[in-house]
């Protein structure tokens, strides 16, 4: 409970997804909270401080053993889910598991992708251990897998993939602003950090993939009405200029017809703010 303690309240000042179940733990074991000092929380190095004295880090099995090789032996073996290393002034403490679970419309909103937005490859990036990625990418369909990857190797991967089509890249912590940068589209889930607020293009405040959705459908109805007002407007005043090139379109008339060409383009435009009957056809209960 100590352990748990400490832990604790370093992780009250963490942006990490897994903060939260930590906290929910102390509540539940109504452990009491200590003021902390010191903080620090490198992207994708753990997280380290100061309570009452004592020296808190928590940290990943491969970066301790890359760290303090000797506390190889200490550590216990390793299981399914994901875990952290706590060390408590530079000794051993304990690991804590966890155990993530896809949404529950995770699978039938990958499924839909595809047909409904030519999604053409879906790809799960991320810093998590081989065993956990994949079992989440076995749960809701993906096929392209990346594990253990650092910030930079983020990066490193979606400048590679938008080199050769336009990318959508979603993310929630702090390792993923580099790629939330470099993809044609950064889309973050919440306000977990404000680094990761500023890196995206657009921030979804419920973490809903529902609204990921709406989004989609949303800037594509946007894109189709942009291009009918400029392509149609276009169209339409070549089509003037030739009459009046023909003399079929004498000098008033055409500037009044080039008047009513823009209005009309901008009257299109403007469809942009009537909102259409279904933001998304999405359906989270959907199962393929």
């Amino acid at each position: 409970l100590e352990v748990l303690s400490l832990v604790g309240s370093l992780e009250r000042f963490s942006k990490h997804p897994l903060a939260g179940a930590i906290l929910k733990a102390i509540q539940a074991e109504k452990a009491v909270s200590h003021d902390a000092s010191k903080i620090s929380e490198p992207p994708g190095q753990g997280m380290q401080g100061t309570v009452t004295g004592h020296s808190v880090q928590i940290t990943s099995r491969k970066k301790l053993i890359k760290q303090q090789p000797d506390l190889e032996t200490q550590l216990p073996p390793q299981a399914g889910g994901l875990e952290c290393v706590i060390l408590i002034d530079d000794q051993y403490a304990g690991i804590y598991r966890f155990r993530d679970t896809p949404r529950t419309d995770g699978q039938s909103f990958i499924s839909h992708l595809s047909p409904r937005h030519q999604i053409q490859k879906t790809m799960l990036v991320s810093g998590d251990r081989e065993s956990e990625v994949r079992y989440l990418a076995e749960q809701v369909g993906i096929e392209n897998v990346y594990f253990s990857q650092s910030p930079e190797q983020k990066l490193e991967i979606v400048n590679a993939e938008t080199s050769q089509a336009n990318t959508i890249f979603v993310g929630d912590g702090i390792n993923d602003a580099p790629a939330l940068v470099a993809a044609t589209v950064g889309m973050a889930f919440g306000q977990n950090s404000d680094v990761t607020t500023e890196a995206a293009d657009v921030i979804v405040m419920d973490s809903s993939l529902q609204k990921i959705d709406e989004f989609l459908h949303i800037s594509r109805r946007m894109r189709r009405i942009a291009l009918q007002s400029a392509i149609g407007g276009m169209i339409l005043s070549m089509f003037g200029m030739l009459l009046a090139a023909a003399g079929y379109l004498p000098p008033v008339a055409g500037a009044i017809s080039q008047e009513v060409i823009d209005v009309l383009a901008v009257l299109n435009a403007l469809r942009v703010a009537m909102p259409p009957k279904a933001l998304t056809d999405f359906n989270p209960d959907h199962r393929p």
